[in-house]
């Protein structure tokens, strides 16, 4: 069996490592973190295709388990009229609904199930380097460890050193917004009913899902300049509220209220987006998940990218005559979907306004939507 190395066991990391196990290959994964925890107060929305990725690596239950289901969208304007009230994604199947939960809890949550499987998980391995020859790649860590595999996949996010080092590829850019998230059991709102109310305010976009416990989990989206380094680390969750709060007051939402129950838990980030067309391989590293095609928060689908990139990636290993085939595959079948992402959520969150589509208020669908289900398809084969 090939040996595929994997460096970064977050959602993506751990998600392709799940699916490379499944396609009977040997995978090692290796995190910089010390432990499983990060990010444990952001949350973030799982879509259907999400779903349904996790679906063919067996791991539905293992997500089912956090977090609380979303089956239908609110849209009010900066007034607290509804404009619109509208089913998402499959709301009838209960593997394939939406999901709310912490980003910390599913990264937590898919390592803890790798283990399982018997996948090695090595914490604390901080990679400093790759290189590569004809023979295999080998990853160098601040240990002074190393480890050598015939694939080395890079899913260490954002700031990912496999980028950085074996590709010396572009950095992410700022997309034109930094967002808060937050979360609140004390909030002036009503019991979760399975609907997430997005708020089109004056002064920022705002998001908010209730669980069934009321729990509010809400985002605000604003446009401006990005926020300074000193912003971003030193600031404290009460400076973040009041920066946020005298946006929201502008208007006649519930959204101002929200933020202002929220005490400790408000983390503040600048969104920011990978340019379309940045390379993802160099020879035997190949870049998968936020490291590939990072796209600004607005669609809310990255962690749902990362997941079908998963199953994508491990179809095309195990049904290719040869890893260059496989990778090639790859890349013919991901990079239109995920560029069309990059695209879209950046527009939205600079304000472009794209052309209409051909019918009259019909979104057009993301290349390969129709097609999906198939890809995704554990039994099928990627090359039919």
């Amino acid at each position: 069996m090939a040996r595929v190395l994997v460096i970064g066991g977050g959602i993506a990391g751990s998600a392709t490592a799940l699916a490379l196990h499944r396609a009977g290959l040997d995978v090692e994964v290796h995190e910089a973190h010390p432990d499983s925890a990060e990010d444990l107060g952001a949350f973030l929305t799982l879509a259907s295709n999400g779903m349904r990725a996790l679906a063919q690596l067996d791991a539905s239950a293992v997500v089912t388990a956090l977090g609380f289901p979303l089956t239908s969208m609110r849209v009010l304007d900066g007034t607290g009229t509804e404009l619109a009230h509208t089913p998402i994604g499959e709301a009838g199947d209960p593997l394939l609904q939406y999901r709310c939960l912490r980003r910390g809890d599913l990264s937590s949550a898919l390592q803890a199930e790798a283990a399982r499987r018997g996948i090695a998980v090595r914490h604390g391995a901080r990679l400093t380097g790759v290189r590569q020859d004809t023979d295999g790649v080998t990853a160098h860590f601040a240990d002074g460890s190393t480890a050598t595999g015939d694939l080395l996949i890079g899913a260490d996010g954002l700031g990912s050193t496999v980028r950085r080092t074996a590709l010396d590829a572009v950095q992410p850019l700022y997309a034109g917004q930094f967002v808060f998230y937050g979360r609140t059991d004390a909030a002036p709102v009503a019991d979760g009913d399975a609907c997430i109310t997005m708020i089109r305010g004056s002064g920022a976009a705002f998001g908010v899902a209730v669980s069934p416990k009321g729990e509010a989990y809400w985002f605000a989206r604003v446009s401006g300049d990005p926020l300074s380094a000193e912003q971003l680390a030193q600031s404290s969750p009460a400076d973040r509220r009041e920066m946020l709060l005298p946006l929201l007051r502008k208007d006649t939402t519930p959204a101002a209220d929200i933020v202002a129950a929220t005490d400790e838990e408000i983390l503040v980030t600048n969104a920011t987006e990978i340019p379309t067309g940045t390379p993802w391989r160099s020879g035997r590293a190949l870049l998968v998940g936020d490291a590939a095609h990072a796209a600004s928060p607005a669609t809310g689908q990255g962690a749902s990218m990362a997941l079908e990139d998963a199953v994508i990636l491990a179809k095309c290993l195990r049904d290719a005559p040869d890893t260059e085939s496989a990778l090639t595959r790859y890349e013919e079948l991901r990079r239109p979907r995920v560029e069309h992402n990059i695209t879209v959520s950046g527009n939205i969150s600079r304000g472009v306004h794209p052309p209409s589509p051909t019918t009259r208020g019909a979104a057009p669908s993301r290349p390969g939507e129709d097609d999906l289900v198939r890809l995704l398809k554990w039994d099928a084969d990627i090359w039919t």
